[in-house]
């Protein structure tokens, strides 16, 4: 076995979190690159409501209060609406430049398409509309708070552009981890809208390190998925804010899954629902042996090193290694084992990796995708959820549960 290092930089430029590995090497899937950068936040708001036109029968309030100091930079604009719906919002700076954004889908309040900026002041008017045809306006000033001293890490493991496969779920990582009592403020500026329209729900693993984002079924073939970590200066408990707003718009692939059997020493491949490939494998030996479960490909490499010398010590390896498909945190691989060619199909020799045959591994490396299903089962040892990308190894109803809201 083998620990994952991460140097506490890392940590903090991208809001990783350190786990450990097993078979693997000494790195880690890289973060999606930051969306909009973020400045600072603070405080809660306060409603008020400033009526520019004659009282009628639709009622209006505002967030944040009127001349509110040190506000959040991720402050929404706050409406609370009785008998009529919102017309319109506008939000202005100090210089009278309109800042885009748009309703949440509850129309509960406006979100900026990205955060505000640090000790600046800001004006907002929101226009409602009753049933009965009449209108009427509210207004609302407020200034930002500076740079906040701490900051919650975070990182997104999307890359916009991309290209995943059916199981890749959205993961957001904390560092430190969110509190259970912070959970639902965070998770209500996490958006993701999929094309077509797909139902799903974020799920917290129990640290608070990770939140995954899936649907009830792996994604259909074709979706795009536009996703928003709208954390920048956002307050995310114990005195922090988070460091910066994240987003990635992606597509989802062909439909490519990975199925393995201890009892056959077998790798099934079926794409879009037709065996493609049965392939022998050497799954981890008795002392060592391979989780079973529903697990991602998290990453590929087609040429690492798996180094286990400085947790093993003398009895520890440092190999080189071709075509390497992670699937956990503890570093379970698919790689290409040349030396295990002849246990292949036969009998488990690996240290808790899916060893196969040098060209076999280079097939699944050129038709894998970051995000295909790899499911390994009859081993007897039972994954971890939170042991890399786990939200598929429980059910919808136990991963609906993990919701902080």
């Amino acid at each position: 076995m083998v620990v994952l290092r991460r140097s506490l930089a890392t940590i903090m430029a991208i809001g990783l979190i350190a786990s450990t590995a097993a078979c693997s090497d000494d790195s880690e899937p890289a973060f999606a690159e930051p969306g909009p950068s973020a400045g600072a936040s603070s405080g809660a708001s306060a409603p008020v409501t400033e009526s520019t036109t004659a009282a009628g029968p639709v009622t209006l309030a505002i967030t944040p209060a009127a001349n509110k100091k040190d506000v959040p930079v991720s402050a929404e604009i706050g409406v609370k609406v009785g008998n009529g719906e919102v017309s319109s919002v506008t939000l202005t700076d100090a210089k009278g430049k309109a800042v885009a954004g748009k309703l949440r889908e509850d129309r509960s309040a406006w979100v900026p398409d990205k955060p505000l900026k640090t000790k600046q002041r800001y004006a907002a008017k929101v226009v409602a509309t009753g049933t009965d045809g009449t209108s009427t306006t509210a207004t609302t000033s407020f200034t930002t708070m500076g740079a906040p001293g701490r900051e919650t890490g975070t990182g997104l493991y999307l890359f916009d552009g991309n290209t995943y496969g059916v199981a890749m779920p959205v993961v957001v990582e904390f560092n430190p981890g969110i509190k259970k009592a912070d959970r639902a403020a965070v998770q209500k500026r996490m958006f993701v809208e999929t094309s077509p329209a797909q139902p799903g729900v974020w799920s917290w693993t129990e640290a608070g390190t990770q939140a995954y984002y899936r649907a009830p079924e792996y994604w259909q073939t074709g979706t795009t998925m536009k996703v928003r970590i709208a954390v920048g200066g956002l307050p995310t408990g114990s005195g922090r804010y988070g460091d910066q707003d994240r987003s990635a718009t992606v597509k989802i692939g062909r439909k490519f899954e990975m199925n393995v059997d201890n009892a056959s020493k077998k790798m099934t491949v079926v794409q879009n629902g037709q065996t493609v490939k049965t392939i022998p494998v050497s799954l981890g030996k008795k002392s060592t042996p391979s989780s079973s479960g529903h697990m991602v490909v998290m990453e590929k490499k087609a040429a690492t090193v798996f180094d286990t010398t400085d947790t093993d010590g003398a009895s520890g390896y440092r190999t080189n290694i071709e075509y390497a498909q992670r699937l956990t945190w503890s570093g379970q691989y698919i790689h290409s084992a040349p030396w295990s060619t002849g246990s292949q199909g036969r009998t488990n020799v690996s240290h808790g990796c899916v060893n196969v045959s040098p060209s076999n591994a280079r097939w699944l490396f050129d038709k894998s995708l970051i995000g295909d299903p790899v499911v390994v089962k009859g081993t007897g040892d039972k994954l971890d959820y939170g042991n890399g990308w786990t939200p598929w190894d429980v059910s919808w109803e136990k991963f609906k549960a993990g919701s902080a809201l």
